[in-house]
């Protein structure tokens, strides 16, 4: 098995869990499956209608480290209105009443999430070479997201959860507890407990498992997260100024041998 480090950051994200077209469009408070094969397969440059290739995804392991979980915002959206019917474009039911569409979009803002991808070897670093030079442009759930740099910290690396657990530096989070003996708490969602779940671990039913992105068929399974509070070593949490160069030096490094 082989791995790569992916880091989502940026002034907004959107992981829409439950709404895709309603009025009031949500955002999970993490990055779903779905979002990540999304990414994965548009930096591969497959198409929303070849439901066949997300095969390739399937059994690509994502354990999530939540740095900063970031801040709720609301965006009251408008499209159209304010012109004759006649000069109205028609919606997508048929109908053309003129009158503006309107939604309520929800953000994360200034959030900051690592994900450790787990796979074969082949499958992995086929991924990380398409994220580093991606067909159409990752962006963090919705297109006007765009992903923060770097966002592929690591390829080729044989224990990516061991380096999120031990060596990956966090991002500052003004609302993160002091280090107390040496470490401090990180939430985790893991596609599968750890050999040794801390105490206070739960689970979350989510249905992000994605079967289809065909805009006229989509369709998602379920799965189980399993939510940890793990703590790191204090170390890993670099000041607000140094961070960037501290996640270049990291993502320079060669992986470990």
């Amino acid at each position: 098995m082989s791995g790569l480090l992916l880091r989502l950051a940026g002034p907004l994200q959107s992981w829409g869990e439950r709404s895709p077209f309603a009025a009031d469009r949500d955002t999970a408070p993490f990055p779903t499956r779905s979002a990540l094969i999304g990414m994965f397969a548009a930096a591969e440059g497959i198409t929303r209608h070849d439901t066949a290739a997300l095969d390739r995804y399937t059994a690509l392991e994502l354990t999530i480290r939540i740095d900063r979980p970031g801040h709720p915002l609301v965006d009251y959206h408008t499209a159209g209105g304010g012109l004759p019917k006649d000069r109205t474009p028609a919606t997508s039911g048929g109908s053309n009443k003129g009158a503006a569409v309107v939604t309520r979009r929800h953000y994360l803002a200034d959030a900051v999430f690592v994900v450790a991808v787990t796979g074969s070897e082949p499958d992995t670093d086929r991924l990380a070479t398409a994220l580093a030079r991606p067909h159409w442009a990752p962006y963090l759930g919705r297109r006007s997201c765009v992903p923060d740099e770097p966002l592929l910290l690591r390829r080729e690396e044989p224990d990516p959860v061991g380096q999120l657990l031990h060596h990956v530096p966090l991002s500052p989070d003004p609302a993160r507890p002091a280090p107390q003996n040496g470490t401090v708490p990180i939430t985790f969602l893991w596609e599968y407990p750890p050999a040794t779940p801390p105490r206070g671990t739960d689970t979350l039913t989510v249905y992000d498992v994605p079967h289809s992105f065909d805009p006229h068929a989509r369709a998602h399974g379920k799965r189980t997260l399993h939510r940890t509070v793990e703590h790191l070593p204090a170390r890993l949490a670099a000041g607000p100024l140094t961070l960037n160069q501290h996640l270049i030096d990291y993502a320079l490094k060669e992986a470990p041998v």
